[in-house]
């Protein structure tokens, strides 16, 4: 059985209109979209985290004509073409394998997003959006009732598989888990501790963070559980290349290459 052609140029108008990505502020070095293009049709997509050329590999190794990642190319801004970046932008133009690539808009949308889909594995239902960024939610919050044990147990459940050891902040005797919010990746931030206090959130679930920020949650009573930056993200890109297959019939492979964070 032949498998379906679809464009390039297709799959993106769709897929960034679906994601809303020219609406959406990010940072500079996530150039959303197609970063780099392609001449053959699409007929299999790989997807990954990140790009890098041990993904780029497999994508090869997968016959895909597609790269789909949440990281990009381009995170270390401005830059030589030479050592790994040059590797990898020869791997994708040699193999004529395009590169797209969906950074805050995949985290904060609202079916596909990193954020639902993590409060989905989890047990937990989203009321609301959390972490925003230039007007934009990133992560998403809602309520519960259940031991904060349990919740880490649950993290840990889900982090397991995909290389990484959840580890929390100080969890008080007795604590429950009333007001939770997500934010995916590296959430521990200034900002996003900042609106978790503000807003009154209990247990706060991230990918990772600094070490000031399990002290700065200890000491203003709520709970950070830090469930991998990896494993959070492994969730959005699965669920976009399900929705592609959905729409365009595409057979996607997904690239398991973890990094331990």
């Amino acid at each position: 059985m032949s498998r379906p052609l679809v464009g390039l140029a297709e799959l993106a108008h769709h897929t960034d209109s679906f994601l809303r990505t020219a609406e959406i502020a990010d940072y500079p070095q996530a150039l959303n979209g197609v970063q780099v293009r392609n001449r053959q049709p699409l007929s299999r997509v790989a997807v990954a985290v990140d790009c890098s050329v041990r993904t780029i590999r497999a994508a090869i190794a997968a016959e895909a004509q597609l790269l789909l990642v949440h990281h990009g190319l381009f995170w270390g801004g401005l830059q030589r073409i030479t050592g790994p970046f040059y590797d990898r932008l020869q791997l994708l133009l040699s193999h004529d394998i395009a590169l797209y690539s969906s950074h805050l808009p995949l985290d904060g949308h609202a079916e596909l997003g990193n954020g639902v889909q993590l409060a989905q594995a989890l047990g937990l239902a989203v009321s609301g959006g959390f972490a925003e960024y230039k007007g934009f939610a990133c992560g998403v919050q809602g309520s519960a009732d259940l031991p904060t044990n349990e919740l880490h147990e649950r993290a840990v459940a889900f982090s397991a598989p995909w290389g990484h050891r959840t580890i929390s902040s100080p969890i008080p005797d007795g604590h429950r888990t009333r007001r939770w919010a997500i934010c995916t990746g590296s959430g521990a931030q200034v900002e996003t501790l900042a609106q978790a206090r503000a807003l009154g959130i209990d247990t706060l679930i991230v990918g990772e963070g600094p070490h000031w920020s399990a002290v700065d949650a200890d000491e203003h009573g709520f709970v950070i559980i830090y469930a991998g930056h990896y494993a959070t993200e492994t969730l959005g890109v699965r669920a976009l290349a399900g929705h592609w297959e959905t729409r365009f019939g595409l057979p996607w492979q997904f690239i398991d290459a973890p990094t331990g964070l």
